[in-house]
């Protein structure tokens, strides 16, 4: 802190011995050299510090929709199933094992007998089943309740088209023994068990604190969080920190070395790398592209490129004059020079997005998509009866606050206005209101953003179904549905990938979305930490994470 003088009369200041102002001196630098930061505290008592970018909404985890409640969740919960940690293939979690019908359609999956809340209590297959029931009660209205919907009935059950739950395909045979029974083949549904909306919630603490199956049921905190997971949730500072600490009644306790966890919410990139260079972070969940280069040449062990399977995308609100008319949003969609967005801007080997699903998943190649294409962008608008941008009015393009999103915006903008004469406003707001917006739909242009919960194709595609509780922008296709419920139901890999990419054409056709590039995770991560391998979905079981210097 820099302290100022006092006002008024100067005081008379006495000289001092040389001898004392090399001691004072040689005490103050000696104090700054071996003060201890964070992360070498860390490494010393096993305290792992990460960013985590925005800070979170909830950390119940069948209100979640972000990867930053899933970096958070995944410590304190745990599914059926768990994820190995270099490539991911579903693991044992409270179910130490299961076997699955010769018809793929009926799971069997025994629990540990040594499965513990945080209070001791045992973890049951009827607490998994209470939970599902939640996650599907139409009431609660879960974003992600779809994720349930290969179950035998769960659909039905969400859409108020059944009204016995007894009726959805779970049953608990006895207290450790769990049966799932789908309505067709899924052959990625071991991959499912790991996301959030399939992990058991206490249903007895929430019942204490409100309706368990209303939104804003304020069990979700420290002092009433109870978990089944390797930590427990010791504190939630907003805009500060989350820590959570080892978990003595975790079954799988005797393996986690890491003693703490703490997550830093910075939702600014610069801010965030300030931190890491100070010793705040262990890693960061993001990182300045303009500081890219720099730390390629000078610091090359710090910084990590991984793969990531995800999009970033533009989607249009197509209730909105003018945005309804499919012409404008593709003409919009043609005139994003995504090259020069990956090249000139985000600089972390990023590839171009014409479509929508990240090419490569499980064999599947997605269709061409939208091109960059100026002078038909500009055919398309005058076909739609706006040429040169003449008459029609200028859009709000609304997003979250990051260094990255304002420069992509920005440049978004420019190419609108030179290429198309189309004016746009760009709207700043914290990730809160933003995602109200998204909601309600309460915006024209909306940046967004979607990570991949499983390696599959409907993992992507999924979202623009018409159930979908992630679509948002009020287009739908029946069509578009009719392929996707074909796609789930075709065993035959060529025949499933054929539905896909047909339903694919359909959405970029008409264009509710403009697909800008294909992500990878661009980030700073210490030497001393240990386990955190490279994954495309950027899950790191905290169960084989270490530090070491």
């Amino acid at each position: 802190m820099q302290m100022h003088p006092s006002p008024g009369h100067p005081r008379r200041r006495l000289p001092v011995p040389a001898g004392i102002i090399g001691c004072i001196l040689a005490i103050v630098l000696s104090s700054c050299w071996n003060r201890e930061t964070a992360v070498q505290r860390g490494n010393r008592e096993q305290i792992l510090h990460r960013g985590i970018g925005v800070e979170l909404s909830d950390l119940d985890p069948h209100l979640a929709t972000g990867t930053t409640e899933y970096s958070v969740l995944s410590a304190l919960l745990e599914g059926l199933v768990s994820e190995d940690p270099v490539d991911l293939h579903p693991v044992p979690g409270v179910a130490e094992g299961w076997e699955v019908s010769p018809d793929g359609l009926i799971y069997t999956f025994h629990l540990r007998a040594n499965a513990r809340w945080s209070n001791g209590e045992p973890v049951t297959a009827a607490d998994f089943i209470a939970s599902f029931h939640r996650m599907l009660t139409p009431a609660f209205g879960a974003d992600y309740a779809t994720m349930l919907y290969s179950v035998l009935n769960a659909e039905a059950f969400h859409r108020n088209r059944l009204a016995d739950f007894n009726q959805v395909g779970f049953a608990a045979l006895d207290h450790h023994t769990l049966r799932i029974t789908l309505g067709y083949p899924t052959p990625y549904f071991l991959s499912l068990l790991s996301h959030p909306a399939w992990m058991p919630v206490p249903m007895a603490t929430l019942a204490r604190y409100g309706p368990t199956d209303r939104r804003g049921n304020p069990w979700a905190r420290p002092g009433r969080f109870v978990g089944n997971g390797p930590f427990t949730l010791k504190a939630w500072r907003a805009n500060q920190v989350i820590i959570v600490e080892k978990s003595p009644t975790y079954w799988n306790a005797a393996r986690v070395r890491l003693q703490a966890v703490h997550f830093h919410p910075i939702d600014s990139l610069d801010a965030e790398e300030r931190a890491f260079r100070a010793g705040q972070l262990h890693l960061t969940e993001a990182m300045p592209p303009a500081k890219i280069d720099a730390y390629r040449q000078s610091q090359p062990e710090l910084l990590r490129i991984d793969p990531y399977l995800g999009t970033y995308f533009y989607r249009f609100n197509i209730n909105r004059p003018c945005l309804n008319e499919p012409r404008v949003r593709r003409a919009l969609a043609m005139a994003v020079d995504r090259r020069a967005i990956v090249e000139h801007i985000l600089r972390g080997g990023q590839l171009p997005a014409q479509a929508f699903t990240p090419p490569g998943m499980g064999g599947y190649l997605p269709p061409a998509g939208i091109p960059t294409d100026f002078a038909g962008a500009r055919r398309l608008l005058a076909e739609a009866g706006y040429p040169g941008g003449r008459g029609l009015p200028s859009f709000e393009l609304l997003f979250n606050s990051s260094e990255s999103h304002q420069l992509i915006a920005e440049a978004v903008q420019e190419m609108w206005r030179r290429e198309l004469g189309v004016e746009v406003r760009l709207v700043n707001q914290e990730l809160r209101s933003t995602q109200d917006a998204r909601r309600t739909g309460n915006y024209q242009i909306l940046r967004s953003v979607w990570i991949g919960d499983y390696a599959d194709p409907t993992s992507f595609l999924g979202v623009w179904t018409s159930t979908s509780g992630n679509n948002f922008t009020g287009w739908s296709s029946a069509d578009y549905d009719r392929l996707m419920d074909a796609a789930a139901r075709t065993a035959d890999p060529a025949a499933r990938n054929a539905c896909f990419q047909r339903a694919e054409s359909l959405l970029l056709e008409s264009a509710p979305i403009i697909p800008i590039y294909y992500y990878t995770h661009v980030f700073l991560l210490r030497p001393s930490v240990h386990g955190w391998h490279p994954t495309l979905l950027d899950h790191h079981p905290y169960t084989d994470v270490w530090l070491e210097e």
